[in-house]
Order: structure tokens, then sequence, then C-alpha cells
């Protein structure tokens, strides 16, 4: 793939992702030396679900995020528009509820959920504004919205990752992953992504009130969290 402009064709980036699906999960853990263990559990803590609650879980690739979030006895839905990744979840997690489904048009009802997550897949959306709308569109009002995401680190940690990200980062790739070209788009697309700031100006500006974010590992990873408007 060439550079991460963000403007990449859904085809792409789905046919990206069914080449990664059946090693996603371990190269995951390893690229991010365990830390995605604890940003899901962080996540799934932000929301406070209950059982009964609905959850839907955007770009959900393998359904790891999902299984947690159905741990805390929500019924929840893995969604994600790449087939290999929703077949590569499917045999580990056959149980979850799973649908193909594009983040720009998704196939549920007005104010179907209570919560809507997507974690590291906002970035690969070709108009993340129009998928926040659309997120809007099948939350209920006042319900939930969390998005996960690559962010900027804090000043003194920037050189480090950037260091990571361009040289480290696609030669454990190329090492343990079943698609190198992948994970330079994934390093790429991380350095071109909105800091905290501005991901959430771009929230409050699609339907969503209260946003608030946190920092994780130095500002690596941010949840960003809000409301749907009543």
């Amino acid at each position: 793939m060439g550079r991460a402009d963000l403007d990449k064709q859904p085809r792409q980036v789905a046919a990206m992702f069914d080449g990664v699906a059946q090693k996603y999960d371990r190269t995951n853990t390893l690229l991010s030396l365990g830390q995605d263990r604890r940003w899901r559990r962080h996540m799934v803590a932000a929301l406070s679900l209950e059982p009964g609650h609905k959850v839907l879980d955007v770009a959900a690739g393998t359904a790891v995020s999902t299984q947690e979030l159905a741990a805390t006895g929500a019924w929840a839905v893995a969604a994600d528009f790449s087939l290999g990744m929703l077949q590569a979840g499917r045999a580990k997690r056959g149980s979850l509820p799973m649908a193909a489904a594009d983040a720009l048009a998704l196939p549920f009802e007005d104010a179907t959920f209570d919560a809507l997550t997507i974690s590291f897949g906002l970035r690969n959306v070709v108009d993340p504004e129009r998928a926040l709308t659309e997120f809007a569109r099948v939350v209920r009002p006042g319900g939930q919205l969390l998005v996960c995401e690559f962010s900027r680190p804090y000043l003194p940690m920037r050189w480090g990752y950037r260091f990571y990200l361009r040289q480290v980062l696609p030669r454990v790739a190329k090492r343990f992953g079943s698609n190198p070209e992948a994970y330079t788009y994934l390093s790429e697309s991380i350095s071109d992504w909105p800091d905290q700031k501005q991901l959430a100006r771009k929230i409050a500006g699609c339907g969503w009130t209260e946003v608030a974010w946190r920092n994780m590992t130095f500002g690596v990873v941010a949840l960003h969290h809000a409301l749907r408007t009543d």
C-alpha cells in the first residue's frame, strides 16, 4: 500500500484487513507490548455497562473487544466490513452475534443501541465525521460513544514513539505478521491522525455532547467518551 493519507477506498482497506486476519490478535499483542489487553479493560470499564444493555462494537475485527463487552452481561454485537476478520472471529468466538457492516451505513434502525464502541478503527474510515454521525443515528438519545484510538503522546515520549512507528514496528511486523505492508499503513495512518483535542472537536460536531478523553500509555492511546445528544 502507498502512504496512508486517510483517503483509502473501503475495498482496499477491507482487503488489507482480510489479509492479516489469521495472525491479527497475536501480532497486535506483540506490537503493543501487551498493552492492548489493558486498553480493552479500560475501554469496557469506561462504559459502566449493565446486563441488558445493547452495545455495538464497530470495526470489531475478530471480536476480541466484543467478547469483553459481552462479559459485562450486555448484549454486544461485533460489526466489521472485513469478512476475513469476521470469519477469523467466528472460528474463535462463534457464540457472539456478528454483522458485516460499513461504518458509514450501519444496517441497524435508529436508536437501537445503548452504547457504541470503535477501537482503532475510526482512523481507517474514509469519512470519520460521517461515521460519527452514523454512530449517533443508531444510539439512543443519552446513550454512550467510546472511541479508543491511537493519539498524540506526551512531548517527552514523541521522538521515541515516532522512531518506534517508523523503524521498529515495520520490522517486527515483517518478522511476525502475515502482511507487513498493512503495518506500514498502520504506522503512517497513526502519524497522520488528529490529536486528542482535534478528535474531541470532530466528535462534538457530529451529534455528541459531553465529550471527554483519557490518555493511556503516556498518550499513545486515548479513550474519547461522549453522550448522544437528546
